[in-house]
């Protein structure tokens, strides 16, 4: 190596300037191979050099030793990291697969188009209210049949709510229906359930059931594929 190249090198290290580049280079330290073999006590014995400035050159020397080694640990954690992170993705597809999904109940053809009309009527079935349920606050917002002789509601004006009418109704098969097309059937007790048919029937668990009670129903209900609607996700 050229004398330029050892100064710039030497003058990388914090704490050496140009002079004191020049000033090693002078006294036999002409690579930094050599300058790391020097000793604390023979850097100090130089003019101009500390003993704090001496410790600092060879700890930044000590420090460029050991960076090798730090890359190849390095690189073998990196090695490492794919594998934890393809254990990670097979703990997240085992999780996946123990979802259960939702029991569906068992309807013919005709039962599945009615319940897709009976969809479509409730989209378009408006909010109905009473006569001049409307107009002022004081009347609840609930339906009741116009009765009055002069009522306009009753006599269908123009700019009236709409009446309930045949034609809001859903079709006579999947009437009374559940929106999944199960048949509700309310529940009290864990005894109960052995008159249930899985197929066609879901359960509701009442209102005034315990709770210590209404998880014996979900468990008993799971054993014998039956549905509950007011578990959550069961």
């Amino acid at each position: 190596m050229t004398k330029e190249a050892v100064l710039k090198e030497f003058e990388a290290l914090k704490g050496v300037g140009k002079a004191k580049a020049k000033l090693l280079y002078d006294n036999g330290y002409d690579s930094l191979e050599k300058l790391k073999k020097a000793k604390i006590k023979d850097l100090t014995k130089l003019k101009g050099v500390s003993e704090k400035n001496a410790k600092e050159i060879i700890d930044q020397l000590k420090v460029k030793k050991e960076k090798p080694v730090k890359k190849t640990d390095e690189k073998k954690e990196q090695a490492e990291q794919p594998e934890k992170k393809e254990e990670a993705v097979e703990i997240v597809e085992q999780q996946k697969g123990a979802y259960h999904p939702k029991i569906k109940p068992q309807l013919n053809e005709q039962q599945k188009e009615q319940l897709v009309i009976r969809r479509q009527i409730k989209k378009r079935t408006p909010h109905f209210l009473r006569d001049e349920g409307f107009r002022y606050k004081r009347i609840p917002k609930n339906w009741r049949r116009p009765t009055g002789y002069t009522s306009k509601l009753r006599i269908n004006l123009k700019y009236r709510p709409s009446k309930v009418r045949v034609g809001f109704r859903a079709p006579k098969i999947v009437r009374g229906l559940h929106a999944s097309g199960f048949e509700e059937v309310m529940v009290h007790t864990v005894k109960e359930l052995d008159t249930i048919d899985p197929k066609k029937q879901a359960v509701r668990i009442g209102g005034t059931v315990g709770t210590k009670k209404r998880l014996d129903i979900a468990k008993r209900a799971d054993e014998l594929a039956i549905r509950v609607l007011n578990m959550g996700e069961s």
